[in-house]
């Protein structure tokens, strides 16, 4: 996402203003309440000193009251959205922000009910970022989302999923994350914590909206790469972090979305993934359409699926996520 100026006075401290596990309401006869809780079983590993601590802002003086993002996490969080008939399947939803901030709100999103309507239950992150100088670096967000597909699956029972249905969907800045897990699911960034750490962190399908991919040359998304990376990284440590390279024979089955008119993440990005995934012989769809802009909306006016959300459904039923039939 584009880089924005942060209001000072809109900065808000997270832990004065809400609790770090909540339950939300939900009306009788509904589906399950969603809920929130943090997914590591004390503080993240790596705290800096002094310690990060929680901050959201809005990102519009005038937008809704969740319409939030985090400059700073401290406390990485789901957020569940359960299905009110549960198919088995379950999607892990990693936003966007540029790695400057992470743009998710405390409830769930209109693409995580989506989802849940579907019969899928659906897991928001709240992922930590690496400007505020975790011991990780980089790989603070992979972390994160790799923590998260565990813990997902060591509670499966709770919303009534297959662990070996659990998928992926990744936006902008996202998408990189999405992508790094995706290719990088068995790759150890951090000292197991307890028994969920024992289980994969490798998505059965992936899905990588508008997605940040490259590190290197003129496709880099500036933000991205200098939050992720720092202001002069070598030749060497971009190769490393462009989500593009050394994909892994177990990479899981990926679709792509991008606007041809995007002028934040330039559409080659998602061109280059799919040509990596394509020589890799990784099952993989792309949907390049016209007009959009960067964060082309994903659901239509009525809450009913754009393009790239029919069609990533389609695709993970076909590989591994259960779904209606």
């Amino acid at each position: 996402m584009p880089d924005t100026m942060i209001d000072r006075r809109t900065l808000i401290v997270a832990s004065l203003a809400a609790p770090l596990a909540t339950t939300l309401a939900s009306p009788a006869g509904a589906a399950p309440a969603p809920s929130r809780f943090p997914i590591w079983p004390g503080v993240a590993p790596g705290m800096p000193t002094p310690p990060v601590v929680d901050a959201f802002v809005k990102r519009s003086p005038t937008g809704a009251p969740d319409d939030i993002a985090w400059p700073h996490v401290a406390t990485p969080m789901l957020t569940v959205s359960p299905a009110a008939a549960p198919t088995g399947g379950a999607v892990l939803l990693i936003p966007g922000g540029g790695y400057s901030r992470v743009a998710v709100g405390r409830e769930p999103g209109s693409v995580a009910r989506w989802f849940a309507s579907q019969g899928i239950t659906a897991f928001e992150l709240l992922y930590r970022l690496p400007h505020d100088h975790w011991a990780a670096g980089p790989d603070t967000a992979l972390q994160d989302a790799q923590r998260a597909m565990r813990v997902i699956r060591a509670r499966a029972a709770t919303w009534g999923i297959d662990p070996a249905s659990v998928a992926t969907i990744g936006f902008s800045a996202g998408g990189h994350v999405t992508a790094r897990l995706a290719s990088r699911a068995s790759l150890g960034t951090y000292a197991p914590v307890d028994a969920a750490d024992r289980l994969s962190a490798r998505p059965v399908v992936a899905g990588l909206m508008f997605p940040v991919i490259t590190m290197t040359g003129p496709l880099a998304h500036a933000q991205s790469k200098r939050e992720l990376l720092g202001p002069n990284p070598d030749e060497a440590t971009a190769l490393r972090y462009s989500a593009e390279r050394d994909l892994p024979a177990d990479m899981p089955p990926t679709l792509l979305g991008h606007a041809a008119d995007d002028a934040t993440v330039k559409a080659a990005n998602s061109i280059r993934m799919f040509e990596a995934l394509q020589a890799a012989a990784i099952p993989s769809e792309l949907y390049i359409i016209e007009k959009g802009g960067h964060g082309a909306p994903l659901l239509k006016p009525d809450g009913s699926a754009n393009l790239w959300l029919e069609r990533y459904l389609l695709f993970a039923g076909r590989h591994g996520l259960k779904v209606r039939a």
